[in-house]
This record gives structure tokens, C-alpha cells and sequence, in this order.
């Protein structure tokens, strides 16, 4: 076997392979010969087929496999040889076999991984939020399970901001009913967004029986796209208004949470410890992105096309099966690869970046480490035990836990190098609220 390497590009090459021919026919020979001592052929008994006769009935196929045979392993030892790291699957073609030559060549056109060099950690800025969870966060989000669990009571009086309202309406547009426009006994809560601004402060001041006509503009980037930006006239009428009773904190409210002795004091320390196992996570997660984009930001990449279009089409699948857990019909929805080009391309050369760290600086994911990250995640459950179990009884999960082990120790890595800004932040602007 003789091999020729040409490079196309600055990642792209081509690799011209030649083979003998006469070891490809004696391999072809070969294989013929085993399968005739068990081949069944009408007319014949089993392993007494002439040999001519098994070459007429599966000659052209032998040859095929032994063709792509030959090819695929020709490829992998030239790879070795040429000592290329191959991204993504080559574009083989094979050239024409001519009777009177006496070699088998083909040429298979690839991408090989670019080099990844790293600047200057040390000049890298990552922010670092902190916080430290509050008593008054702690009743900020007791109000909140308060609030999940309102009751309404029928009131006869006018509705106000926070009553839950049921109604009957109709709209029209330019004298024309339209899709959605129209309900009988919709529930709503007077405040939540549920409909337009406009639609529910009209309600406001309302009472059971009374009919109002109101006139609503839809804004210009209304999901409903036939009636954004159009002027639509409702009737309304109020069926129903009720006001909201939020449980009061005592025994019985602590027992609907799951404490079975009702303490109230206890259940802020749960609360507590809940909230701040998740601004925990939430740090990490908020640190982890800004190590990210910071490795990004400072390493230049030529991306292979071929990995780039492979994560495409990954992210395309996991959409669309996200879309069919969702009940969703998928067969006729559009996902255009555009859409999921500049998230290829990160996540290709992130993982590019990821890798090189790892193997130069051993930032492998130990054992123990997988078992701590796995058992910490596992205390939010019920029981924990089983959820540890179900993590090493499947592979994915436990990859799951590796990569994610991984992505830890090369944060770890980077923060040892970088310049790290502790930023002190609210709850709510750690968790995004405005």
C-alpha cells in the first residue's frame, strides 16, 4: 500500500491511496472459497458447490465487501501512518478499475482537527456573583408557595387587580368574527397577563352581569400573526368574580408542604436550605458560563465544516424530539439548518477547546468525583440511594455526570489562571427575575 497526502485547505486534505490488485482478488478468492464449503444452492449439497458456481452467484457481492473492506481499513492505516487526526466521516471515490492495471486506488477527502492554542489566561476577567440568602428571601419565597396554593371566594362586588373573573366574549374585526376571538366562560386572573393589557383592565371595576364593548389594537408582533397590529371590538360579559384567600402560615399550611409536625420554624430552615442549594447551582452555572465564553473569546479556531454539520444535524433531531414529547406533529415543521448553525459552531469549537484543555493539563474526570456530583445532585429527591442506583445503571446518565465532572475541573482550572471579580448580586438578579 502506498499513500500521498495533498492539502486543499487549511483543514481540508486528500489522502490517494493505492493497494495491489492482487491482494484484493486473492482476499476476494479467499472469502469465495470459505463460503463455498457452506453455501446452499439449489441442485447442489450443502459444501459441494463448484467453486465457479458460487463466484457466478455471489461474486459481485463479495467483491463489493471486500472492496469496502479493503478501502476502510487502507484509509485507517494510511491515517495512522500520515499520523492525522480525522474530523468527521471522509468523502471516499474510488477510481476505475481497468483490467490491465495491477493496483486498486482511491482517494478520500477529509478535514483534519485544528491546532488549539491558548492565550494568556492570566489577562482573562471572570465575575463571580455572591450572595448570602436573607431572611427576607426566605419570606419572599414562602409567599410564593403561598400563592400556589390561593383559593378564590365569590365576591358581589366590582372586580379588582388579583380576582379571578369568568367571562363570556366576542370579538370581531372590521365586523368579522375571527379564530380565538370569541369564548364562553373563560377564566382568568385580573393582572397575570393572561390577555392583552388592555383586554383586562377594561374588566377592572366590572361587576357579575354587567356588559362592557371594549376596543383592542394587537400589537404588531402578536403571535397570532392574522390579527397582530389590527383594531378588534369585544362584548364582554362577567359571569362570575372571585377574590383571592392565601393560606395563612400555620400548622396546617406547613403540613400541606410535607412536614409532617407542622413547625414553622423548621420549614424556613428547609427553605432556607433549598434556597440556598439553588443559588449555589445558580453561581456555578452563571461562573461556568462566563469560563465559557471567556475560552471562546480568547482562542481562534478554524472549525472543521464536517463536525460543525454533524452537531447541526444532532441539535435538529433533539428538537425534533423535544417537539414530539411535547405531543406535537413533527412531519410537516420546518427546522431549516440555519437556525442551528451559530449554536454548532460554538458547541463544536467549545468541545475542541474542552478536549485540548483536558488532555494537555489531566483534567480527566476522576471516579470519586463523578460519585460526589452524582450523590449531591441525588439529595433533592425523596430517595436519594435510588437515584444514585439509576445514574450507574445507565451509561448515558453516567456520561452525563463524567461530561459535566469534566466541564468542572477545567472551571476549577481556569479560575486557578484567571483574574476572578466577585460581584455581589440580589437573589432575584441571580435568578433572572426583574
Amino acid at each position: 500500500m502506498e499513500s500521498k497526502l495533498e492539502t486543499l485547505g487549511i483543514l481540508e486534505r486528500r489522502l490517494n491511496v493505492t493497494v495491489p490488485q492482487e491482494e484484493v482478488e486473492a482476499e476476494i478468492e479467499s472469502r469465495l472459497k470459505r463460503l463455498a464449503r457452506t453455501v446452499k444452492i439449489h441442485g447442489f449439497r450443502s459444501g459441494k458447490v463448484p467453486f465457479k458456481i458460487v463466484s457466478q452467484h455471489y461474486g459481485l457481492q463479495v467483491r463489493q465487501e471486500v472492496m469496502s473492506d479493503v478501502l476502510q481499513k487502507s484509509f485507517s492505516d494510511a491515517v495512522r501512518e500520515q499520523k492525522l487526526r480525522v474530523a468527521g466521516y471522509p468523502n471516499f471515490k474510488a477510481k476505475e478499475i481497468d483490467k490491465n492495471t495491477s493496483q486498486f486506488e482511491f482517494s478520500a477527502t477529509f478535514e483534519v482537527y485544528p491546532d488549539i492554542v491558548l492565550e494568556n489566561l492570566e489577562s482573562l476577567n471572570i465575575e463571580q456573583p455572591t450572595m448570602q440568602v436573607s431572611d427576607g428571601d426566605v419570606d419572599k419565597a414562602i409567599e410564593i408557595m403561598r400563592k400556589q396554593r390561593t383559593k378564590y371566594d365569590v365576591v358581589e362586588r366590582a372586580a379588582m387587580k388579583g380576582d379571578k373573573i369568568n367571562i363570556d366574549y366576542h370579538g370581531m374585526i372590521d365586523g368579522i368574527e375571527f379564530d380565538g376571538g370569541s369564548a364562553k366562560a373563560a377564566s382568568l386572573v385580573l393582572g397575570e397577563g393572561q390577555f392583552l393589557k388592555e383586554f383586562e383592565e377594561a374588566i377592572i371595576g366590572m361587576t357579575k352581569g354587567q356588559r362592557k364593548s371594549i376596543e383592542v389594537i394587537f400589537p404588531d408582533d402578536y403571535h397570532g400573526k392574522e390579527v397582530a397590529g389590527k383594531k378588534a371590538m369585544f362584548e364582554i360579559i362577567v359571569n362570575i368574580v372571585e377574590e383571592p384567600k392565601l393560606p395563612i402560615i400555620n400548622e396546617d399550611f406547613v403540613k400541606s408542604l410535607g412536614i409532617v409536625n407542622g413547625d414553622v420554624k423548621k420549614m424556613r430552615m428547609e427553605v432556607q436550605v433549598n434556597l440556598e442549594r439553588e443559588v449555589s447551582k445558580r453561581i456555578k452555572t452563571r461562573v461556568k458560563e462566563h469560563v465559557m465564553q471567556a475560552l471562546l473569546d480568547i482562542t481562534n479556531i478554524d472549525t472543521p465544516k464536517a463536525l460543525v454539520s454533524l452537531e447541526v444535524e444532532r441539535l435538529i433531531k433533539n428538537a425534533r424530539d423535544d417537539l414530539k414529547e411535547r405531543g406535537m406533529k413533527t412531519k410537516n415543521v420546518p427546522l431549516p439548518k440555519d437556525l442551528f448553525q451559530e449554536q454548532a459552531e460554538r458547541r463544536v469549537n467549545l468541545g475542541l477547546i474542552l478536549t485540548e484543555l483536558v488532555k494537555v493539563h489531566d483534567l480527566r474526570a476522576k471516579p470519586e468525583q463523578v460519585r460526589g456530583l452524582i450523590e449531591e445532585f441525588a439529595q433533592s429527591y425523596e430517595n436519594p440511594s435510588e437515584v444514585v442506583k439509576m445514574h450507574y445503571s445507565s451509561k448515558e446518565r453516567l456520561h452525563e455526570a463524567e461530561s459535566a465532572v469534566l466541564e468542572d475541573n477545567v472551571v476549577a482550572w481556569v479560575l486557578e489562571k484567571a483574574n476572578v471579580i466577585e460581584k455581589e448580586v440580589t437573589f432575584d438578579e441571580l435568578m433572572g427575575k426583574s
